[in-house]
């Protein structure tokens, strides 16, 4: 059980809240009437929980409480005073202490803290185990993982960056284009100017011309006034164009001459309007083969893709399997107000299993599924879909299936256990690299 030490100079109240600690939680006190006395016992043992009050003689329960964090920075640090004011409550926050209980305090209320902040403070130590494990450091792009293939993604991205080139960016739907846009953008000199993104695939044709290039008033019934377009709202910024290959072919002229000559013609009007907006593109689809198909013009094509940055998919990296999930379950606890959960072995293991069809934007979805399931700090197989699992009893599958499951399992359990080293390991599991591979992609 986890060892608390509770400094009180209130004989009657300090008894009357070790009875509770030690009868009804069973938790193993060690009681003291000063905190010159506590601060003794913190030289010479180790606790889970520290309980003060802030007014005794000699030492403050503050300079206990600042002692105690710097000696034990996973323990559990609570004031309980009858003393509260703004400035000590912040004072307090401000050396390390979890909570700030104004006596008298309900036992259950006590006991029910206590064991929420020990939860989270073992989810924290947990986190960090696994993190340097799996090494989810985030870096200043906001693309996690340790993977080569998304080291390539920084060095591009730190290449093209500076530059004034059009980017286009491709890869599997969910892959995180749009946050590579991103990054682009940040690390630009056009940082603190408009970023501005459309998806060109969710706006129907009749008006997507309109909210690229506005209109004046009188192109149509209804225009009773000028309206700017997204080019002209991006002007001296960024215009993101997701899903470029869903571009309408009947607008892609329109486009071209956007990027050709720098300027646009609104809805309406003949007379040009003059931009200088960095173009930046994304799409699942692949270009070159629309082109040949004549689903998209080739000169637009070649026009857009004077830098081409392709983002892998995410079942090819399994190895950043592990800091995605680290840093999607931090994100969405903290949106959620939630103490930080962690993933316990099985379930980290299970994910880094399943070959994620949706990508990142599938594993945020599964972990954001898992919190809403579970209450325990630590989200565990049991709350991941039975798909990732392998609980064949929602979803038979044949025996090759389940054997080819199981040896993409092995090669990327192979892949962690050797820091991401491919070559390192298929060597250990006796295959070649293109044997690695293909397994991979099962």
């Amino acid at each position: 059980m986890p060892r608390i030490l509770f400094a009180e100079d209130d004989g009657g109240y300090r008894a009357a809240v070790v009875r509770a600690l030690r009868d009804v939680a069973g938790y193993e006190v060690t009681e003291c009437s000063t905190a010159d006395e506590a601060l003794d016992r913190l030289r010479r043992e180790s606790f889970d929980v520290v309980l003060t009050d802030l007014r005794m003689p000699g030492t403050s329960g503050l300079e206990l409480m600042k002692q105690a964090a710097a000696r034990m920075p996973d323990c559990v640090l609570i004031v309980l005073t009858a003393y509260a004011s703004i400035d000590t409550t912040i004072e307090a926050m401000r050396v390390g202490v979890h909570d700030f209980l104004v006596k008298p305090v309900r036992v259950e209320a006590l006991l029910c803290k206590i064991e929420l902040l020990l939860k989270h403070q073992a989810a924290l130590a947990e986190n960090r185990f696994w993190r340097s494990r799996v090494g989810s450091e985030v870096p200043v792009t906001g693309i996690v993982g340790v993977s080569d293939a998304i080291r390539q993604v920084h060095k591009l991205i730190a290449r093209v960056a500076p530059s004034e080139a059009t980017v286009l960016i491709t890869g599997e739907t969910g892959a995180g284009k749009e946050l590579v846009a991103r990054a682009i953008h940040h690390g630009s000199p056009r940082r603190d100017l408009p970023f501005v993104t459309i998806n060109c695939g969710s706006i129907p044709e009749t008006l997507l011309e309109g909210e690229l290039f506005g209109h004046v008033r009188g192109a149509f019934t209804g225009a009773d006034r000028d309206k700017k377009g997204l080019f002209e709202v991006a002007d001296s910024g960024t215009i993101f164009l997701d899903e470029i290959g869903e571009l309408p072919l009947s607008l892609q002229p329109k486009l071209l001459r956007a990027l050709e000559g720098r300027e646009i013609l609104r809805v309406g009007s003949t007379s040009p309007i003059r931009l200088d907006a960095r173009i930046l593109a994304a799409t699942h689809r692949h270009l070159s083969r629309m082109v040949e198909a004549g689903q998209f013009r080739a000169d637009l094509y070649f026009r857009l893709n004077v830098f081409q940055l392709p983002l892998p998919p995410l079942r090819g990296r399994p190895e950043d399997i592990g800091p995605l999930a680290l840093h999607l379950l931090e994100r969405l606890c903290a949106r959620a107000h939630r103490p930080l959960a962690a993933l316990t072995p099985d379930a980290l293991i299970a994910l880094e299993g399943y070959a994620w069809p949706g990508n990142v934007r599938e594993l945020a979805n599964v972990l954001e599924r898992a919190l809403i399931l579970t209450d325990s700090p630590r989200v565990s197989p049991t709350e991941l879909p039975a798909e990732i699992t392998g609980d064949s009893t929602a979803n038979e599958e044949n025996l090759r299936s389940a054997r080819e499951n199981f040896e993409r399992l092995h090669v990327r359990r192979g892949i962690r256990n050797h820091g991401g080293d491919k070559r390192r390991a298929a060597e250990a599991l006796g295959i070649d690299l293109a044997t690695l591979y293909r397994k991979l992609e099962a």
